[in-house]
């Protein structure tokens, strides 16, 4: 799997945790940086090439998770969930078919967040399943926009 990273100066720490991570369980990695203190500018970029499938998912990190989440989530196509425990990571993709994971430099620690990683990367989402309408109830709303 190719996964898009990308945070702000804050988080730059365990942004290359769990790209190194990722890397080392086999996937593509692509550092989309760290260094612009406007955390929409990486969260958009990242967004935006895994919303056109340049990039198969994302994962981005600030300070809380919060704000580089909110600024994926404006990019049509990204769907972005913030995720703290295992059971989200796990149905943030199962559930939701989010293609972009969000973490907290500040909010959770770096073994965590590789087994939320670990977890949110190992399940794929089933559009036949019982989400299956409720997500493409969603799809079908931004479409219209």
């Amino acid at each position: 799997m190719k996964i898009a990273f990308g945070c702000d100066p804050n988080a730059a720490e365990l942004k290359a945790h769990l790209l190194r991570f990722a890397a080392g369980l086999g996937h593509e990695v692509v550092d989309y940086g760290s260094a612009d203190e406007i955390y929409a500018n990486v969260a958009i970029a990242v967004a935006t090439d895994v919303a056109a499938r340049v990039c198969d998912r994302g994962v981005l990190v600030c300070g809380t998770g919060i704000g580089v989440c909110i600024a994926a989530n404006k990019v049509p196509g990204a769907f972005a969930a913030n995720i703290h425990d295992v059971y989200q990571a796990e149905r943030a993709q199962l559930s939701n078919n989010a293609n972009i994971v969000t973490f907290g430099q500040q909010v959770i620690g770096p073994v965590l967040a590789q087994e939320l990683l670990r977890k949110y990367l190992s399940v794929t989402f089933d559009p036949s399943s019982r989400s299956g309408p409720k997500v493409g109830r969603i799809c079908e709303y931004e479409a219209a926009r």
